[in-house]
């Protein structure tokens, strides 16, 4: 009598795989002690279910190799991080027309394998900033942080060297993780008198200089007193000025990636 091959331990890595072993099985069950059934027949069967087992290993194969590019790639993206107020966040617009997700949009179109997240909150201080950084660089693991905050301190009157002392401690979080800290400056009107205000501007690039950090000059330089560049509250940019937000941005951003 005709024995058949004794199960092995054996795990099958797909469905197609498990189904064809499975139909051998059942075949030579039910037909291999017909006398009627040809050496050819039982050639052919086993040829066919040979090809269907090759090709569902193949298919394994080829899935695994797809997926394992895909998480290499995926892991290999590198992170811009943006910890900023309103003016990242994109108050009054929608989100995705703000300078943040245009940087994201550009990133991803381009042949840099980096992507921007967007932590900014409206109305965010550096106080603020600085007990959320931590947590943010640790969900994130950013290479680059942009420094957007400061605006809603001086427009609030909170003493300078808290400011200072604020950003200088972020910035110290970011380079502790070996991640390259970028500063933007921001500007207050001149009503807060010449003092305040004169210590308000030099704030930014006194941090970035005992730091070592990047200093962005103001961003709104360039949209801050056109009409149609700034809301109706003649603080926050409209979606026409993010493109030229961005811009201010790029060209300091550009030689990091």
């Amino acid at each position: 009598m005709t024995r058949l091959p004794d199960a092995v331990g054996t795990t099958f890595s797909t469905d197609l795989a498990l189904t064809t072993v499975r139909l051998m099985q059942t075949y030579f069950l039910n037909n291999f002690k017909r006398p009627n059934i040809s050496a050819r027949v039982l050639l052919r069967i086993l040829l066919l279910c040979s090809a269907l087992l090759v090709a569902a290993t193949v298919m394994t194969e080829t899935a695994m190799a797809n997926t394992v590019y895909a998480d290499t790639e995926h892991s290999a993206m590198k992170t811009v991080l943006v910890m900023g107020d309103s003016i990242s966040a994109g108050y009054g617009i929608q989100r995705e027309q703000g300078w943040v997700s245009l940087l994201d949009r550009t990133l991803s179109q381009s042949e840099y394998t980096w992507k921007a997240v967007n932590a900014s909150v409206s109305g965010e201080t550096t106080g603020g900033g600085l007990a959320r950084l931590e947590g943010v660089l640790n969900e994130h693991e950013p290479k680059i942080v942009i420094i957007e905050l400061g605006g809603n301190d001086g427009l609030r009157g909170y003493p300078v060297p808290k400011i200072h002392d604020n950003l200088a401690q972020m910035v110290d979080l970011v380079n502790a993780r070996g991640a390259v800290s970028i500063v933007v400056a921001m500007r207050i009107p001149p009503n807060y008198g010449p003092r305040y205000t004169r210590a308000f501007d030099q704030v930014f690039a006194e941090v970035a200089k005992e730091k070592s950090a990047l200093l962005v000059p103001f961003l709104l330089e360039e949209v801050a007193l056109k009409d149609n560049m700034m809301q109706n509250d003649g603080i926050h940019p409209t979606a026409l000025a993010q493109p030229i937000l961005l811009d201010a941005l790029w060209v300091h951003l550009e030689p990091l990636l």
